[in-house]
């Protein structure tokens, strides 16, 4: 390659520095540009582990990848919870692309124990406890072996995945996997222990001093909280709100069957429906196969009053089935199994359930005569009224009208009217139309009319 011939007599070093110079300005360009601060989703959990928690935290770590944050800090402060919501957590804190810690602020027992081990790193309080994670029941008993023995395996598993001791993991569901822990003893540690052992990576009083131990003491914090929707769902899952949605929905629906049409009845019924299904549904208490049970209840119900004649097996089994879906529904049970159930949530479920509907009985008897009697209902009622004095008879007794003759009081197409013996019945042709004054006969009766036929005027 030919040099330029002015650039030939230059010294070598000015002719390096001349090529360096732009390499210089671009360097002291990126160095000039502001540095983004490091993003940190903060998320807390302060009650039961349960479905709602469940819930909770997976939008938040939703929330963390729009935002895209650098870190998730999730502060923790419970005794436990159910086993099911626990292990979700803990999957979706293990699977999380990034780094998650947790600050035990007092409290991580049982379920608690088992989130905090998926997380990267535990930084816990003066005085904080971590571990006890043996499985119970709702009646606060050890539940069967075969718990525990899950319970065991992803405590150990997950002490495996962030490098913790995992036979001291194990220790904390069952203390026979420990021989320095006496009988129904099970492995809880202070911050002080912890520490020692390896489950935690230091002490702090705040989430400040958590921040500034992991050198995020200038970062941006999020603090997760739920939406003006989630805590509106929240809010109905309240059994008290519950058991009034539930007398909405049976008074709407019995309303309705009272008139024809599509009314306000049914409407307020769908509504107080959607209510009661979707946030049970969305916090994953309403399981598809209670949802399917609540509506082949429902549907057995409208068989009975529009089909089915009198009220039989299709009622009771529909009553039973929306009974029974609606009471699963409140409580996080595993295809009738409540082992993990409280039996005081339990209680609150049923005792909702039976108050709504005797709730809606009462509001229907109540108010039945003043609905009969507004205005708005004139024009849907039936409000004639026929009496005997009239010449008005009914067919249901009509077996000694057999053989005898009468007069059509109606043109008869094929229904009417006949007059027989100075008294009027309804009545129906059996043989074509027969018009007003002809004579006709009696040949058969049904339930609500006569059959007759025309006949000839004797001579």
């Amino acid at each position: 390659m030919e040099i330029c011939p002015k650039l030939r007599h230059l010294p070598l070093y000015t002719l390096l520095l001349c090529l360096l110079l732009p390499l210089l300005a671009a360097a002291q360009q990126d160095s000039a540009a502001p540095q983004r601060k490091p993003k940190v989703l903060l998320m807390e959990v302060k009650s039961e582990i349960d479905p709602r928690t469940n819930r909770y935290v997976e939008l938040a770590l939703q929330e963390a990848t729009a935002r895209e944050v650098d870190h998730v800090l999730l502060e923790l402060d419970t005794f436990g919870g159910a086993l099911n919501d626990a292990d979700e957590i803990r999957t979706r804190i293990l699977e999380y692309p990034k780094p998650v810690y947790v600050f035990i602020n007092k409290d991580a027992a049982s379920a608690g124990a088992l989130i905090s081990l998926a997380c990267d790193s535990i930084y816990m309080a003066p005085g904080a406890n971590i571990g006890a994670a043996t499985v119970v029941g709702a009646d606060g008993q050890s539940a069967p072996g075969k718990y525990q023995s899950y319970m065991r395996s992803i405590m150990r598993s997950t002490a495996e995945a962030n490098g913790r001791d995992p036979h001291l993991a194990e220790a904390m569901v069952e203390a026979s996997v420990d021989s320095t822990l006496s009988a129904g003893q099970v492995l809880s540690l202070t911050t002080s222990e912890a520490i020692k052992y390896g489950f935690c990576d230091g002490t702090a009083t705040s989430i400040d001093g958590v921040l500034e131990q992991l050198n995020l003491q200038d970062a941006e914090v999020i603090r997760y909280e739920l939406s003006t929707t989630d805590r509106i769902i929240s809010f109905f899952l309240n059994p008290f709100i519950s058991g009034i949605l539930l007398l909405i929905i049976v008074g709407g629906l019995y309303f309705e069957l009272q008139t024809p049409g599509v009314g306000f009845p049914l409407i307020a019924a769908v509504a107080a429906g959607i209510l009661y299904l979707v946030p049970y549904y969305l916090n994953g208490l309403a399981a598809n196969w209670e949802i399917l049970m609540f509506v082949a209840g429902i549907i057995l119900i409208l068989l009975e009053v529009l089909v089915i004649p009198g009220f039989g097996i299709a009622g009771i089994s529909g009553i039973s089935l929306t009974v029974v879906s609606l009471v699963l529904m409140m409580v996080n049970n595993h295809m009738f199994d409540f082992t993990f159930v409280p039996s005081e949530n339990l209680m609150k479920s049923i005792m909702a359930v039976v108050v709504g509907m005797v709730g809606a009985a009462v509001v229907i008897g109540l108010t039945w005569n003043h609905l009969l009697n507004s205005r708005s209902m004139q024009h849907v009622v039936l409000q004639s009224t026929f009496h005997s004095k009239e010449g008005y008879r009914s067919a249901n007794t009509a077996e000694h009208l057999i053989g005898k003759t009468g007069i059509a009081h109606t043109r008869m197409t094929p229904s009417g009217r006949v007059m027989i013996d100075d008294t009027l019945y309804d009545a129906q042709a059996r043989d074509g139309f027969i018009e007003k004054g002809d004579m006709v006969q009696v040949i058969d009766h049904s339930t609500f009319a006569l059959r007759v036929k025309k006949i000839e005027p004797q001579v």
